[in-house]
């Protein structure tokens, strides 16, 4: 079976030395990506412990680095492309808020990070998207258990 065709989106390219982290990033989404949903939200709850939230323009940053280095992600893998620019804020020290969601009319499920309360970079309006699973930065109080 093929792909319909589609058109790439504009990819910024980085110098050789700022791709290892996002590269990294990539790799580390990939099996992550494969996890049931449940295990995956425990992974990425335990990953987010100790970060600051991240601002809009970090998320951002982290999101077109992730697209990039990774023709995958640029394309038609939300799932890995989220689950890799929120690793690589938090390599940074940072969290924006992950989700996934769905819409109804027609079906489609979705991934994508957020941050200062705006989708980051999806050509989706706010609420496109039900959200059904989201892990968020964690508060003072979740990091304390």
């Amino acid at each position: 079976m093929t792909s319909p065709p589609c058109a790439l989106p504009p990819r910024v390219q980085l110098p050789l030395h700022r791709r290892v982290l996002p590269l990294t990033a990539v790799a580390l989404a990939r099996p992550l990506a494969a996890l049931p949903p449940r295990y995956l939200r425990i992974v990425l709850q335990g990953l987010r412990v100790g970060a600051r939230p991240s601002s809009a323009a970090q998320a951002s940053a982290a999101r077109t680095a992730v697209v990039a280095v990774s023709l995958r992600c640029a394309v038609h893998n939300c799932l890995q492309r989220s689950i890799a620019s929120a690793v690589l804020c938090r390599i940074k020290g940072t969290w924006p808020t992950w989700q996934t969601g769905v819409r109804t009319t027609p079906f489609a499920a979705h991934a994508w990070i957020e941050a200062d309360g705006q989708v980051i970079d999806e050509p989706y309006p706010d609420g496109y998207y039900r959200p059904l699973l989201t892990v968020a930065p964690a508060t003072p109080k979740q990091a304390a258990r």
